[in-house]
C-alpha cells in the first residue's frame, strides 16, 4: 500500500475515533456532567439559590445542578443511593444517619433558623413555665421537638409534665385559631399567621432566637464523594460564598432569584430572611469547636443525640467528629 494512501487511512480512522468518543462519552465530558444536590423550598438556602441563577460555579470550573425534594425526609435516602451527589439537611439528620452507620459529614454550615421555628400560645400562658399541664401540638422527631425540648430542658421542665398532641407543622394554626389547643410548635410563615390571624390571642413564648444554632441547616456529603472529589466539594463552597455576597450587594436582585425559587415575592422573601441567620464565611469554623452554645455542633449535636436516644431512634449516639469535616470552611474562612 502506497505510504501516501497508509497516512490517509490513519488520519480517518483517528478522525473516526475521536467522533466516536465525542458521540459515546470520553472521561471529559463524563468530568463534565453536573453535580447533583438534593434540596427542598427554604428561605435559608437562597444563597444557593442565587449562585445556581447566575451560574457562580463556572467560575470554579464547575456544573451544579439543584434537585428539589417536596419531602426533606427523602433526602438521606438519595443521598445513600447517589441519585444525588449531595444534599441539604438539618443536623439532626446527619447524626440519626451517621448513628445508623452512614458515612456523612457536614462540610459546611449553611444557616440556623433565628426566629422563624416558635412555639406559639394563647395569651393566658406568659412562659415556658405555663407548659405544665397543657396541650402542646408539634410533629414528632422533627426540628419543632427538638425546639420544644430544649426549652423544657433549659426551664428546668420534665415532658412528662406536657400533653403531647401529634400534629403536622401545617396543621397547627388552623387548630390554634379554632380555639382547640392552646400552644403549638411551627415554623413561619405558620407562626406569623398564628399571631396575626388571632389579633392578640397568641403570641410567641419561645422561638429559635432563644437557641441559636439548634435548627441548623448544613451541605452534606458522603465521605467517597469528598475523597474522590475535594476540589469539587471546595468550588461549591467558594460559589455559595460568592451568592451570599451577591446577596449583600444586589439585594433587590437577589430577593427576585429566590422568590422565584420560593414561589413568593421579593418583599415576602426580605421578610423571611429576618427569621434565618445565614452564618458569614468568617463565623463557619466556629460550628466545628466545641463551644457552650447551641452554635456548636458539639453542643446541639448531644441535644438531639439525647432526644434521638430516649425515642428510641438510635442506639448510641456517634461522636461529632463522625459527623464532621472542617477541612474546607476552615480553608474557606483563611
Amino acid at each position: 500500500m502506497p505510504s501516501g494512501l497508509k497516512k490517509a487511512l490513519r488520519t480517518l480512522s483517528l478522525a473516526s475515533t475521536l467522533v466516536v468518543s465525542t458521540l459515546l462519552g470520553s472521561p471529559a465530558a463524563h468530568a463534565a456532567e453536573p453535580i447533583k444536590i438534593g434540596t427542598v423550598v427554604w428561605i435559608g438556602y437562597g444563597p444557593f439559590y442565587v449562585a445556581e441563577a447566575l451560574d457562580l460555579y463556572k467560575k470554579y470550573g464547575l456544573s451544579v445542578k439543584l434537585q428539589f425534594f417536596t419531602d426533606p425526609g427523602l433526602l438521606p435516602a438519595a443521598l445513600t443511593s447517589h441519585s444525588v451527589n449531595g444534599v441539604m439537611l438539618t443536623y439532626d439528620q446527619v447524626v440519626g444517619s451517621v448513628a445508623k452507620g452512614l458515612s456523612e459529614k457536614v462540610v459546611m454550615p449553611i444557616d440556623f433558623s433565628s426566629g422563624a421555628d416558635a412555639i406559639v400560645a394563647s395569651a393566658d400562658i406568659k412562659s415556658v413555665a405555663d407548659f405544665k399541664g397543657k396541650k402542646i401540638a408539634f410533629n414528632p422527631l422533627s426540628p419543632s421537638e427538638f425546639l420544644l425540648s430544649y426549652a423544657l430542658q433549659t426551664n428546668g421542665i420534665n415532658d412528662r409534665s406536657i400533653s403531647p398532641v401529634n400534629m403536622t407543622p401545617e396543621a397547627i394554626p388552623g387548630a390554634m385559631l379554632s380555639g382547640s389547643l392552646p400552644v403549638g410548635v411551627t415554623y413561619e410563615p405558620n407562626v406569623s399567621q398564628i399571631v396575626n390571624s388571632g389579633k392578640g390571642k397568641y403570641h410567641v413564648v419561645y422561638s429559635s432566637r432563644n437557641a441559636p444554632g439548634l435548627i441548623a441547616d448544613v451541605l452534606v456529603f458522603d465521605q467517597s464523594f469528598i475523597d474522590a472529589h475535594p476540589a469539587e466539594v471546595k468550588g461549591i463552597l467558594q460559589a455559595y460564598a460568592d451568592g451570599m455576597a451577591y446577596m449583600k450587594s444586589h439585594p433587590d436582585d437577589a430577593y427576585k432569584i429566590i422568590g422565584k425559587a420560593l414561589g413568593v415575592s421579593p418583599a415576602d422573601v426580605k421578610a423571611q430572611l429576618d427569621g434565618v441567620y445565614n452564618i458569614p464565611v468568617a463565623e463557619m469554623p466556629q460550628s466545628f469547636v466545641k463551644g457552650p452554645t447551641t452554635r456548636s455542633y458539639y453542643t446541639s449535636g448531644a441535644v438531639i443525640g439525647n432526644l434521638l436516644l430516649k425515642k428510641g431512634q438510635i442506639s448510641a449516639l456517634p461522636p461529632t467528629e463522625k459527623t464532621i469535616d472542617a477541612q474546607f470552611v476552615n480553608q474557606l474562612a483563611r
